[in-house]
């Protein structure tokens, strides 16, 4: 046993001691980090602690963080969420599936607008969720697509997870999120795909409104794509600026924070109580994730001094198993770590012990980076403890229980491992924007 080993394998297993005791994942990490630099080198190191708080305190791309956040409360609280979902009605309520094809749509325009995903799920478990249940719908798979539909929001543009990866990994913001397009609107299409050959197998699952219920005409049909102009002109803003090289990811979501602020302007439904709700949320969103990273910063400090890093990638050197199956390997531990921890704490933690075995092996940290991303998606729906579970939980109604949620998420998984392996067998899928984009 090496001498690391005596630092090493005590750390983790305090890690994952405190981690069972369901104590906050900032504190783990910090206390940790703390008790273990005043064991191995006295309390003088923990100057480390403090130079890692000001970096964090300070780093500018971190400011996209809380905008984006304001942005997302600002658009959730101002109605335009429920001016879509009616739009969407209009447009797919005859379809077999259709509220919960429309159910997928809007979660995908709300990902390009808020970059949050727990808005997309509590607003469509609002709204969505009654009237698919109203209509007849299989409840799991109703609870199902709400679920996944709202983890698009890690993928697609502007995402505040895609922004910590990318700060933690080192990368470009905005290779980041022009790599998870791509890979954002297939899964979009994927879980559409699903919907709508299940439920034309077995129209049971997602009845269709009668012969006597109206047709809505053409021309409200077209006058309800009204309700899409305001989300596109954020979109256009936000991502527009960043792609055109008018913006960096931190500028463009000072612009899509303003343009929020005139779309409830221009729907009349601003208020000082409604910004003053957004600006606590944020606070609060805002707080949490900047110690987590602290926290996080600081134990992968100590695990790196005491030569954790070093000793990885010397194993994974040593090893005789193909790059391929390493990387399996590590993806395998970043789904079952989404049993138990939040995606920003999974990646705060493992993303500095990771990428250097990825680099070390030759594959490009960008692909990489959408392959975390959707293994973070996986986390998010992933019983017993994921996010989205516990967001639909909080807005579930009376009778629905949380059984349902579990084997409605099922199937939507099984697409998400599907369609990480189609990213993984064709990583040009992934590069190809971002390589065009460069090139230009």
């Amino acid at each position: 046993m090496t001498g690391s080993s005596f630092v090493l394998i005590p750390m983790f297993l305090a890690l994952v001691g405190l981690m069972l005791t369901g104590a906050p994942l900032a504190f783990v990490l910090g206390s940790v980090a703390f008790t273990f630099t005043i064991a191995v080198w006295g309390s003088g190191a923990l100057i480390v602690s403090v130079l890692n708080t000001f970096e964090t305190m300070t780093s500018e791309s971190l400011m996209a963080i809380p905008l984006y956040i304001l942005m997302a409360s600002i658009l959730q609280k101002s109605g335009i969420i429920e001016d879509l979902y009616a739009a969407m009605e209009k447009w797919f309520g005859r379809l077999p599936g259709g509220l919960a094809i429309g159910t997928i749509a809007i979660c995908t325009v709300m990902a390009a607008m808020t970059g949050v995903v727990g808005a997309a799920v509590a607003a469509m478990g609002i709204l969505a969720l009654p009237s698919m249940m109203t209509r007849g719908y299989d409840r799991p798979m109703a609870l199902g697509a709400i679920c996944a539909g709202g983890t698009l929001g890690i993928l697609i543009p502007p995402s505040v997870v895609t922004i910590v990866y990318a700060i933690t990994a080192q990368i470009s913001i905005g290779q980041m999120f022009i790599a998870g397009i791509v890979p954002g609107l297939a899964l979009a299409l994927a879980y559409c795909a699903y919907i709508l050959i299940r439920t034309t197998l077995n129209p049971a699952l997602a009845p269709r409104p009668g012969p006597e219920e109206p047709r809505v005409p053409a021309a409200e049909k077209l006058a309800a794509l009204r309700t899409l102009i305001l989300p596109g002109l954020i979109i256009l803003g936000v991502l527009g600026t960043i792609y055109a090289g008018i913006a960096t990811p931190t500028e463009a979501a000072a612009v899509g924070v303003l343009g929020a602020v005139i779309s409830a302007l221009v729907t009349g439904r601003l208020t000082v109580a409604q910004l003053s709700a957004s600006a606590t949320d944020t606070l609060k969103v805002t707080a949490m994730i900047l110690w987590i990273t602290i926290g996080a910063r600081t134990f992968i400090s100590v695990f790196t001094a005491t030569g954790g890093a070093d000793g990885l990638l010397d194993f994974i050197r040593g090893m005789e198993a193909s790059r391929w199956l390493v990387l399996a390997a590590i993806l395998g531990v970043l789904i079952f770590l989404g049993l138990f921890l939040d995606e920003i704490g999974i990646i705060l933690l493992c993303v500095p012990v990771f990428l250097p075995i990825v680099r070390e092996l030759g594959f490009d940290p960008l692909w990489f980076g959408i392959l975390f991303m959707i293994t973070a998606q996986m986390a998010y729906i992933t019983p017993p403890f994921g996010y989205t579970l516990f967001y639909l939980k909080g807005v579930l109604p009376p009778g629905v229980g949380m059984g349902e949620v579990y084997r409605g998420v099922v199937p939507f998984f099984l697409i998400q491992v599907g369609m990480l392996l189609l990213f993984i067998l064709w990583p040009g899928l992934v590069t190809w924007l971002p390589e065009q984009m460069m090139a230009r």
